[in-house]
This record gives C-alpha cells, structure tokens and sequence, in this order.
C-alpha cells in the first residue's frame, strides 16, 4: 500500500532525515551569511575576517553575535547532537574575535601605545 517502506519505517526516516537536513541548511545559511559580512568589511575572504581582529564596533557586535549565535546552536545541540559539532566553530571563532577585544588586542588608535 505504501509502496517499500511503511508507515513505521517513514516515521523513523523522517525523524533522523530532519536534523541533518536542518544540520545542513543551518550551515549554508551561517557560512553565506559571513561571507557576505567579510565582504562588506573589505576582507578578501571568510578566513581572513574570521582570524582579524575587529577594528570597528560593527565588527566587534559582529563578533559578539557570532559567538552567542555559536552558543545557541551548541545548546541546539544537546537535543540534535550534529548541531553541537556545527555550534562550535562559530563559537570559538566569535568567542576569540570578543576576547582579543576585551584583552585590548588590535587597537590601532589607542594612544597609549
């Protein structure tokens, strides 16, 4: 009646087909929305903006919303564990781009130096 899987059969591969396919567009999404941010930012690429430091408070709210966006998705994570490995990078990225500012690392005007 429903052809080669049954109904159990397409509830389980629903069930698993789901989290991967969001893993998947949830990572599309972060990437392509970064990439443009590095390209507005005057960077020639996604690696380069992600390893500057921010020099400008856009980029420093930038960098705050990538790890806090990182975090979420990490805490995604504990129920949809592919999403965990997805949150780190964007975490880690976003949480060292916050800590240089706070350590006072890159600043180009600061006239103590």
């Amino acid at each position: 009646m429903f052809g080669i899987l049954g109904v159990p059969e397409l509830l389980v591969l629903a069930v698993f087909l789901v989290p991967v396919v969001l893993t998947i567009v949830l990572v599309v999404w972060l990437l392509r929305a970064q990439r443009r941010r590095a390209l507005a930012a005057g960077y020639p690429s996604l690696s380069a903006y992600l390893r500057a430091t921010p020099q400008t408070d856009q980029e420093k709210r930038d960098a705050t919303d990538l790890a806090l966006k990182g975090l979420a998705i990490c805490l995604l994570g504990l129920l949809f564990p592919p999403l965990l490995l997805v949150g780190l990078f964007p975490f880690f990225y976003g949480a060292r781009k916050v800590m240089y500012v706070s350590m006072g690392l890159g600043l180009v005007d600061d006239p103590r130096r």
